[in-house]
């Protein structure tokens, strides 16, 4: 029988149960986290390769500069010759060391589903209508403060096959440069107040409630523009006691 969504919250209570038994809560999340059930099949279980060359990785990555993003790649309601159907969001904040200092001309990259909670990606078979003023991607370099900031749509909650009647809460993926493409982190964005929050195992492999709050979005009436979109804030630190959790560790 198909494990059901009683099953793995069970699962989480008893993962969160040990960690905090053990002190380990405030840990990485377990690369191998049993609710997740695919995560058991996508993290590397070979020891890492040594790099003999660290610069010869940079030779064939690609180069961003300010005449490779514009504008345009921020708004991802202008991106078609129509407007894509949702709610239009404000996503905006700062990426900060673990001193709180701006990182300054740091690509960000996000990805999302539309408002019905569908991808724009052939292995997307959900149910749901594709938009076709709404492609989901977007990009921008963080300004002298560390600022970037998106103009979107809230995506839709979707379902998933990690057990039956499995549904993800509405999130964006952010990915973030350093100042080599090695230096990748992946990390996703939530929002306020979802009420599937304690049933994805995703969120919950972050079995520390305090770095898993620091996933979620604050809104934010200042960020908002009338007549036009709601405004939420979410900032990124990269490293150190308070920092932005990430698929790839810290």
């Amino acid at each position: 029988m198909p494990l059901t969504q009683h099953d793995i919250s069970r699962e989480i209570a008893q993962q969160a149960a040990a960690a905090a038994a053990s002190g380990e809560a405030a840990a990485h999340p377990d690369r191998g986290y049993a609710p997740y059930r695919s995560s058991r099949l996508r993290h590397p279980r070979q020891p890492l390769v040594t790099v003999q060359d660290p610069e010869a990785a940079e030779l064939r990555g690609p180069a961003f500069g300010l005449t490779d993003v514009t504008e345009l790649d921020a708004d991802l309601t202008r991106q078609h010759t129509g407007e894509p159907l949702g709610e239009r969001i404000t996503v905006t904040g700062r990426v900060l060391d673990r001193g709180g200092r701006p990182v300054r001309g740091q690509l960000v990259e996000i990805w999302q589903a539309n408002a019905a909670g569908r991808y724009a990606h052939r292995r997307d078979q959900h149910a749901a209508p594709l938009d076709p003023h709404f492609t989901g991607v977007g990009r921008c370099l963080t300004d002298d403060q560390g600022r970037y900031a998106f103009t979107t749509v809230k995506p839709g909650a979707y379902p998933w096959r990690n057990h039956h009647n499995a549904w993800r809460p509405a999130h964006i993926h952010f990915s973030l440069f350093g100042t080599a493409f090695t230096q990748r982190l992946v990390t996703q964005m939530y929002f306020p107040g979802d009420p599937l929050f304690p049933y994805d195992p995703i969120l919950q492999s972050v079995t520390d409630p305090a770095a898993r709050a620091r996933l979620v979005a604050t809104y934010d009436h200042d960020l908002s523009v009338a007549e036009w979109s709601l405004g939420h804030r979410w900032d990124i630190v990269l490293d150190g006691p308070a920092a932005t959790w990430t698929e790839e560790g810290r």
